[in-house]
């Protein structure tokens, strides 16, 4: 028997959900390793600035008077992270965008779409729309500040401690050994990491929610779909597979909110919204196309996806496919049952670039014939 429509897009929201997963894991490497290409001149400033200035000399005043060339600094490199990070959320959304556009088209459903939308008004929504209560600039220049002032109180300690200067260096920056990973701002590269995972997803879900919202005739909800593994959390936990209106995001058979919605509830959230179709029997005439438009699929009954999760989906992949998303060691360990699903996988792994991207998507959709 044929998949329905709704299971194929259900497998279709997985699969995506795992390549954004992997793309995002890239961009995180990159813009963190243009943050640590800043950090030898800043400390260089920094150890500078402290050389003049000692114990008997040290007030606040005269602290703030000497990272003023660290603080510009600070603010140079937040501004560079900032830029990048838009100008690759914008040709994230020139990939994006046609994917959405062409998932009904994939499993057979022909839609008479409004006004065109380009990518730029889609990228444009997504940036003019906050994400966990601001802006993308606005948490650039928050993180830029918290981690000035994480080390001007670390100077302050490290004065009143009576530490020498390169104590009070290697306390914020760590050290070599270990990557300087060990330091008191490793916080700030963690905040700029759930940062970028998070503002991939919310521009991913502006283009997901656009297109949703073109398909409104032949949709009846939206059912979220969490990524079942040990690191789910709870509130997407207890959303998995509870549907909602597709145009208010009002509760179907439940109580428990929509919220900012999947990929934008949280913090680094993994969560994705799958269309439930409308029956053909449901579907009103769309002016323009015959009663049963050109396209759809005999299979398309209005079925509900079932309630499979994350780990049970991923162990009906191909080995190759396994192996691409937890790695050839893991996946071996996966399929010999010797490691649950939840003790595997990582976003720190295999990482997608835009290419890559732009080319698992023409995949998916040339085997579906579009």
């Amino acid at each position: 028997m044929a998949d329905s429509v709704n299971e194929l897009l259900a497998d279709a929201a997985i699969h995506h959900a795992v390549d954004l997963a992997q793309y995002s894991t890239g961009v995180v490497r990159r813009i963190i390793a243009l943050l640590n290409r800043t950090d030898a001149d800043l400390f260089a400033q920094l150890t500078a600035a402290l050389g003049q200035m000692d114990a008997e000399s040290f007030t606040v005043e005269r602290l703030e008077a000497i990272l003023q060339s660290v603080r510009s600094l600070n603010a140079q490199a937040y501004q560079r992270v900032e830029m990048a990070l838009t100008a690759e959320l914008r040709s994230f959304v020139e990939i994006e965008w046609p994917y959405q556009q062409n998932l009904f088209p994939s499993v057979g459903i022909t839609m008479q779409l409004g006004t065109t939308v380009s990518a730029a008004q889609v990228y444009s929504a997504a940036m003019s729309r906050p994400f966990q209560g601001r802006l993308l600039s606005e948490w650039s220049k928050s993180i830029e500040v918290d981690r000035m002032v994480r080390i001007r109180d670390a100077i302050r300690i490290g004065f009143v401690e009576g530490q020498t200067n390169d104590e009070i260096v290697k306390r914020i920056r760590g050290t070599k050994a270990r990557g300087y990973s060990d330091g008191i701002i490793e916080i700030d590269r963690r905040n700029a990491e759930a940062v970028v995972r998070t503002a991939v997803q919310h521009t991913a879900a502006g283009a997901r929610d656009e297109m949703f919202r073109q398909g409104a005739d032949v949709i009846k909800a939206i059912q979220w779909s969490s990524a079942l593994d040990g690191r789910t959390t709870e509130q997407c936990r207890i959303r998995d597979g509870k549907q909602y209106t597709p145009d208010d995001h009002k509760p179907i058979g439940h109580k428990i909110p929509w919220g900012s919605g999947p990929g934008r509830l949280h913090w680094r959230c993994r969560s994705a919204a799958v269309a439930i179709t409308k029956s053909l029997s449901e579907i009103t005439v769309i002016p323009g196309l015959p009663e049963n438009p050109v396209g759809m699929r005999a299979s398309m009954d209005g079925a509900v996806p079932g309630d499979t999760t994350y780990g049970e989906w991923i162990k009906k992949q191909s080995a190759a496919r396994q192996d691409e998303i937890v790695g050839p060691t893991r996946g071996a360990l996966m399929r010999s049952g010797k490691l649950p699903f939840d003790s595997l996988y990582t976003d720190r792994g295999e990482y997608l670039t835009l290419d890559q991207l732009r080319e698992r998507n023409a995949a998916a959709f040339k085997r579906a014939g579009v």
